[in-house]
């Protein structure tokens, strides 16, 4: 296997990190439009392990199919992880099968709002632009493997494994996310600065939120429909002393996997973003700095979001000033095999401390960044296959979960937990 990475941002760093301390691929390129960032990560990685000669840095322009594709053939990519934001997940997408290299993502391409009625129905919903491709993945015999982070990824594992192993009937899949964690400044202060993408954030928690009900499945949008931003807040205790947190409707891709492979009666995602958050949320977009569409300031023509997006802290650059947990997980009612109800919550968590201290990255890239190289060594030794468009949930989901949680060498030593509640 040689994977070519586009994306040295927080998660990409995270993932070569991680995937040094692997044997199952010859070579990984680590590209990024900046070339000085993959640089950093190639030489981050061999400060760490100085005899590590398979990770190499290169520049591509992920908005430019043809150059992603150009640059799959000079490497000679078997596998190319998108680690970039999910802008340029088509382009990407679209290189990658001209290329001739299979594809994994941790994000999928963007929704389109519905013209008339956003907080009712879907328009043009998440993964629609690749799902509409899998023909021409599967007659190319190349594998797609959509949304294989932490949220989506893990979760959408667990939805599996939960119907193989632990569920007769499910009546909901809910993805439930939370986190205690707190930044300081210098003087210890706590203060604003997102654990990943502020574009990113911006653009699923403002978005309409997506849930999906069987009992719509025969109408025109599949089951699919549409809330506002911030709707239904529950609070969820999560485990390992974080405890409750207020979590609300957010679009995010499980829900529009999930019901593909996995049979349940209703399929939410829900994240607890606190007050904070949602306030400036709210904030953003009352002032149109949520936008995309670029404005003209001075004679410069700028993209309100990503002028915000800017003027915040990388991801990258904040682990020595983050503490606490975050908890990533699928809350799972229905009734269990035996035939009695069950409710049972699926989990991962990880602490800052110990990503700080093992990888030099922190919790919040770590864990997205954790799942996909799972996935990858999966695929490298045949434990995994496929051709076409397809999430986790397609897959058997008990290697994966094995080779996460075994301590290392032979797995990844991050087991993950079950409560029955």
């Amino acid at each position: 296997m040689r994977v070519l990475m586009i994306g040295a941002g927080g998660v990409g760093d995270a993932a070569a990190k991680i995937a040094a301390e692997r044997d199952f691929f010859e070579s990984w390129v680590v590209a990024d439009y900046d070339l000085d960032r993959a640089d950093r990560t190639v030489a981050s990685v061999v400060s760490r392990h100085p005899d590590e000669a398979r990770f190499v840095a290169a520049q591509v322009d992920a908005s430019n199919e043809h150059a992603v594709a150009d640059l799959i053939r000079l490497v000679g990519a078997t596998h190319v992880l998108n680690a970039v934001d999910p802008r340029f997940v088509m382009p990407i997408f679209r290189g990658c099968l001209a290329g001739g290299a299979h594809y994994l993502d941790m994000a999928m391409s963007l929704s389109q709002r519905h013209p008339d009625q956003p907080y009712a129905k879907v328009g043009v919903k998440l993964g629609d632009e690749q799902f509409a491709m899998a023909s021409e993945y599967e007659n190319a015999d190349r594998l797609a493997l959509v949304g294989i982070g932490v949220e989506p990824g893990l979760a959408d594992v667990f939805a599996r494994y939960a119907a193989d192993h632990l569920f007769s009937h499910i009546e909901e899949l809910g993805v439930r996310d939370g986190a205690n964690l707190v930044i300081r400044d210098e003087n210890g202060n706590e203060v604003f600065a997102p654990g990943f993408s502020m574009w990113t954030i911006i653009e699923e928690c403002l978005n309409p939120a997506v849930v999906w009900e069987r009992s719509r499945s025969g109408d025109e949008d599949g089951g699919w429909f549409t809330l506002p931003p911030f709707s239904e807040p529950e609070a969820f205790d999560f485990p390992e002393g974080i405890g409750p947190v207020e979590c609300v409707h957010v679009e995010h891709e499980e829900v529009l996997l999930m019901p593909r492979w996995v049979k349940a009666d209703k399929v939410t995602f829900k994240y607890g973003l606190g007050a904070e958050m949602i306030g400036i949320l709210r904030t953003l977009n009352t002032l149109g700095l949520d936008r995309t569409d670029k404005v003209m300031v001075k004679g410069v023509e700028v993209s309100p979001r990503d002028v915000v997006a800017a003027c915040l802290p990388d991801p990258v650059t904040i682990g020595p000033r983050m503490e606490g947990k975050t908890c990533a997980g699928l809350w799972v009612t229905g009734t269990g095999k035996d035939g009695q109800p069950r409710r049972t919550y699926l989990y991962h968590v990880s602490d800052n401390a110990d990503t700080m201290r093992d990888y030099d990255a922190q919790c919040v890239v770590w864990q997205t960044a954790v799942n996909p190289v799972v996935a990858l060594e999966l695929l490298a030794d045949g434990r995994w296959s496929g051709a076409g468009v397809l999430g986790a949930e397609a897959f058997d989901p008990v290697p994966f979960l094995e080779l996460l949680a075994a301590p290392k060498p032979n797995g990844y030593g991050s087991p993950w937990g079950m409560e029955d509640r």
